[in-house]
């Protein structure tokens, strides 16, 4: 395996690391969560009383992970470009896919309120005009990993063309942006420094684009979250996050919450993921999102073997194609 197979390999796995630690503590507050558990320092089960994710096995990965492959099965199924409706189809045939199976995991508020629009036959182009929370930026993953992230422009369009149908604004493609760039760069060989430079020139060209809506910045949100935890004991920082930053679906909350756990992790996958699932609110997307960054940085080399073994046979998963057509599309010359 190449250098760059095993980063590509990393973030995909490194995604569903993430949101399979956070599974069974998403929703929970943090007090909730060290009162039952004391920390998660593993896979566990879908606690019974967990609305989202009672009775799934130890292990077992979330809408974060199925909707990136989605993303990414779309893009190396059409020589590198969403079609916006195809995805608005996609993800409407995977939500009557978990309903069926009794799942409620499923949509967040942006994208299924983008996609009903669409269902009423609104354009792509109007659909996602308010989606500001972070369904984009946790299923963008693959637009990292199949484009190099200069120029900035072109890679940016990239991103929003993934965005548009759901999260169309300033604040989503900008998040989407940041979490892309950030695992591109890692897929390049650049260091965890690296990714936040890229995340943060990324966040700041991305909400020059899509429609204008009412928010925090996100670029100038992932340098503030990065050294509000440098130094700090572990507790405290993730007190902090949790008071300051926030954890909930909010692109502005969940996005940078994700760079300061990886800053607080220094880029180590397995301890930034752990560090999201003990965090609460929507813990397996931040996971999922620091899990992709420190796995683009580290690679799939830099995930411990078990807990690779676990996602594989709970979930079924075979990400090694997928990570290997992705970088296929990334060597070829753009037109």
């Amino acid at each position: 395996m190449n250098h760059q197979h095993d980063r590509a390999l990393g973030a995909l796995y490194g995604l569903a690391m993430g949101d399979a630690l956070g599974m069974p503590t998403q929703i929970m507050s943090r007090k909730a969560i060290v009162a039952r558990f004391g920390a998660v320092t593993g896979f566990e089960p879908g606690p019974s009383d967990n609305p989202v994710s009672a009775g799934m096995p130890a292990g077992s990965v979330t809408d974060d992970t199925d909707q990136a492959v989605i993303v990414g099965r779309l893009l190396t199924g059409s020589g590198g470009h969403i079609d916006p409706l195809r995805l608005a189809h996609a993800l409407l045939e995977w939500e009557r896919e978990m309903k069926a199976k009794g799942s409620f995991d499923l949509l967040g508020p942006s994208t299924k309120a983008a996609l009903e629009a669409v269902s009423r036959g609104v354009p792509p182009q109007e659909a996602g005009k308010a989606g500001a929370t972070n369904g984009a930026a946790m299923r963008i993953t693959p637009v990292g990993i199949a484009f190099p992230e200069t120029p900035l422009d072109r890679f940016v369009d990239q991103v929003a063309a993934a965005c548009q149908v759901t999260h169309d604004t300033t604040i989503g493609i900008a998040s989407a942006a940041a979490v892309a760039a950030a695992v591109s760069r890692g897929v390049d060989g650049g260091g965890l420094e690296d990714a936040f430079a890229a995340a943060v020139a990324a966040a700041e060209a991305g909400a020059e684009r899509g429609h204008w809506v009412a928010g925090a910045d996100i670029a100038a949100r992932i340098r503030w979250a990065v050294e509000l935890v440098r130094g700090l004991p572990e507790r405290q920082a993730l007190d902090r996050v949790c008071d300051l930053v926030g954890t909930s679906v909010a692109s502005q909350e969940s996005v940078p919450a994700a760079f300061a756990v990886l800053a607080l992790a220094e880029g180590d996958p397995w301890r930034a993921c752990l560090l999201a699932a003990n965090l609460g609110g929507d813990c397996d997307t931040i996971g999922a999102i620091a899990g992709a960054v420190a796995g683009a940085v580290r690679g799939a080399s830099g995930l411990p073997a078990e807990a690779l073994a676990t996602l594989r046979s709970v979930n079924g998963l075979d990400l090694e194609p997928l990570a290997t057509d992705l970088l296929a599309l990334r060597a070829t010359p753009a037109a």
